[in-house]
């Protein structure tokens, strides 16, 4: 008799075979497969969510013959072990209730720029070397993408580090952007923070940053090269406290960040 594919469930009604349990011969799990189907439609499930390892790769096309589709591809970030090399894989859904909901992927990208000022309050800008065509230079706040499985601190933190040289303290979130249509056709998330400088020599990242200085935050503001947004996140980081980091009781900081006004 052949085995069903060893499988979870989620509260919604799918299941998800064990990826690492998956069989390495096309025509083994091809077998398992249909029997596992069967079963799994028997019992009453609406969705399978089906994770292929890039490893094995040769039981795609079997599951396509099973009506299976591409829903994303990705890599699964070690959340644990930072730096550790993630995991690449395709997964694969199939309805197995007509109708079934299956939620698309992720639809937005995640950003973050950092407001960091000094005691002489002096802004910390850059001037990017990549512009659109045409477009004259400017100065901006340090920022870019959030890497898959990082906190929002810590991307604030590592993107004004790699960015300026500047080394730094997060301290608030003081606003965020959502804007759609961003980049291939996706959603953007762009959270601001507030962070206060640890060290000051700047350290500019060449291959992307033309020009990087500490500038008086009023000329900041008052240039009329900056442009509305960037002038507004900044007055919004100056005349507000923000929402800080704070740990929950219960919950793992690892996983999962908090950001909250001060209790009253």
């Amino acid at each position: 008799m052949t085995t069903l594919l060893e499988a979870t469930t989620n509260p919604f009604g799918g299941i998800m075979p064990n990826p690492s349990s998956l069989p390495v011969d096309p025509e083994e799990f091809r077998a398992r497969l249909a029997n596992s189907l069967a079963a799994w439609r028997e019992h009453g499930y609406k969705v399978v969510w089906l994770e292929v390892p890039i490893g094995l790769s040769a039981l795609v096309s079997v599951a396509v013959s099973a009506g299976f589709s591409f829903h994303h591809s990705g890599e699964r970030p070690n959340l644990y072990s930072p730096g550790m090399e993630d995991d690449q894989y395709l997964m694969m859904t199939l309805q197995l209730e007509t109708g079934a909901f299956i939620p698309p992927y992720a639809t937005h990208y995640i950003g973050i720029g950092g407001v960091v000022l000094n005691d002489e309050r002096e802004l910390l800008v850059v001037c990017e070397r990549h512009r659109n065509p045409g477009q004259p230079p400017f100065y901006k706040l340090p920022g870019g993408a959030v890497h898959p499985g990082e906190h929002l601190v810590d991307a604030a933190i590592r993107e004004v580090l790699e960015e300026t040289g500047i080394h730094t303290q997060f301290e608030a979130l003081a606003c965020f952007r959502h804007w759609h249509g961003y980049r291939y056709g996706k959603s953007d998330i762009y959270f601001v923070a507030r962070l206060s400088p640890l060290s000051n020599e700047i350290t500019m990242q060449e291959e992307e940053i033309e020009e990087c200085l500490w500038m008086p935050v009023d000329d900041y503001l008052a240039s009329e090269a900056t442009s509305p947004f960037n002038r507004r996140i900044v007055k919004a980081t100056l005349d507000h406290p923000g929402i800080r980091p704070e740990s929950l009781q219960g919950f793992d900081d690892r996983e999962r960040e908090f950001f909250m006004p001060p209790l009253v």
